[in-house]
């Protein structure tokens, strides 16, 4: 490929992995990130935009413990979305865990590179602390403003998902990129194909932050809504999926949908 994501020159020898999906501009690596991440070449990625297990849904260590369907799905058992991996940790793994995969993919990226993370109120003290913790410099948080929730009497609603974002050292304001908003309105995805699925266009707006025609990466591709978005938008992406059920899912939604928007551009 002459895209800049060719492995040999995404990854060091003797490091790739054993599965891979890839398109023009794109690639989706399947496989563990707390590995994967190690291998990257140095300096290589101008963002990282990702949406990573929240190992959240509930206040006690046996609601955590439930699989992800339960926790984040209200869909009967015979339509359920395949559940992914990564989501059981307590708090404290959880942000040790973070903490390692943010130190390694840093190296990974360019200097001023900046990050986007999602993340609920449960777990915003603790991503906060481990993005910090491996050297990244925090400088705010934007929101997802999803529009519903249940209703809780006597209560605020929990509306709201949060994007805790920084950069690899100092971000100069002359970058090319226009100033953005701080607060995304839009409802969940219909007939989403993952079970924290973000809307297309909500990823369309926040890889804004990344500089034209940049390199993104996201750890933690899913449904491929990053890694789409990105392409679709200009950008070149790198997504990485230990989950099997979703790598197939994620690769193909990004392939097939590609295609339909390369077929529509040719009539």
């Amino acid at each position: 490929m002459t895209n800049g994501l060719s492995l040999e020159e995404l990854m060091k020898e003797e490091t790739y992995p054993e599965e891979y999906a890839e398109g023009e501009n794109w690639k989706i690596l399947h496989g563990d990130t707390l590995k994967l991440v190690k291998a990257f070449q140095p300096g290589i990625f101008d963002a990282v935009i990702t949406d990573p297990p929240y190992a959240s849904g509930g206040t006690k260590q046996n609601e955590r413990n439930r699989t992800t369907n339960q926790k984040y799905s209200s869909m009967s058992a015979t339509n359920a979305l395949p559940d992914f991996d990564g989501d059981n940790k307590d708090q404290r793994s959880w942000t040790h865990w973070m903490a390692e995969w943010l130190y390694d993919v840093r190296k990974a990226c360019k200097k001023g590179a900046p990050i986007c993370l999602f993340i609920d109120w449960r777990q915003y003290p603790s991503i906060t602390d481990a993005l910090q913790w491996a050297g990244w410099i925090w400088r705010g948080t934007a929101v997802w403003d999803k529009g519903n929730s249940r209703p809780q009497k006597g209560r605020f609603r929990q509306q709201a998902e949060y994007i805790v974002w920084g950069s690899n050292g100092p971000m100069p304001i002359s970058r090319p990129v226009s100033c953005l908003p701080g607060v995304f309105r839009y409802g969940n995805p219909q007939n989403r194909i993952h079970v924290t699925e973000k809307p297309l266009q909500l990823m369309k707006d926040v890889i804004q932050i990344c500089e034209p025609g940049g390199l993104i990466l996201d750890p933690f591709a899913g449904a491929g809504t990053t890694v789409l978005a990105a392409v679709m938008t200009g950008y070149r992406a790198v997504g990485i999926e230990v989950t099997d059920a979703y790598y197939k899912l994620g690769s193909d939604r990004v392939k097939i949908a590609l295609e339909a928007e390369q077929k529509e551009d040719e009539k």
